[in-house]
């Protein structure tokens, strides 16, 4: 475990860490002038947790993160800067948590993250600009907790919603927008 959290000035990571082969856990959370990542971290093979939240300066995420094969838990809660989740984040076949709570900036949601069949928790809290959540939300079928709460501009819920034979916890208040 390596905790660099609440690191306000950090504003970039050494590119030794790549060098901690064993690492399961780093967490960056409140890194808050963290602009980017080094791409050495997809050396990090045995890392099962990536907490990035409130690194709210971080505008992209390096493609090496797609390497991170044993990731289960990728939380970018409060990275408002975020505009896009990279096409990268469909290869993480072990991950089960994905936390975008707050991602002001994010707009839709990339088909590919219907690939990622171990998703058992996403969590879209307050991610205000997010107008619709397309078809492919069918296919997470392991998908157990589903959060959709402060999505103002959520319209409507796809019919493959119901495919979601899994889900135990689904949360859809303040979705003001939603008939």
């Amino acid at each position: 475990m390596f905790h660099l959290s609440c690191c306000s000035n950090l504003k970039e990571v050494s590119s030794s860490i790549g060098q901690l082969n064993a690492l399961q856990k780093l967490d960056l959370r409140s890194c808050s002038n963290l602009k980017q990542l080094p791409s050495c971290i997809g050396q990090l093979h045995a890392l099962e947790e990536l907490d990035l939240s409130s690194c709210s300066h971080l505008k992209e995420l390096p493609s090496s993160i797609g390497q991170l094969n044993a990731l289960q838990k990728f939380k970018l809660s409060r990275c408002s800067e975020l505009k896009e989740l990279p096409s990268f984040i469909g290869q993480f076949n072990a991950l089960q948590q994905l936390d975008l709570n707050g991602c002001l900036e994010l707009k839709e949601l990339p088909s590919f993250l219907g690939q990622l069949n171990a998703l058992q928790k996403l969590d879209l809290n307050g991610c205000f600009e997010l107008k619709e959540l397309p078809s492919f939300i069918g296919q997470l079928n392991a998908i157990q907790e589903l959060d959709l709460k402060r999505c103002s501009k959520l319209k409507e819920l796809p019919s493959s919603i119901g495919q979601l034979n899994a889900l135990q916890v689904f949360h859809l208040s303040c979705c003001s927008e939603l008939k």
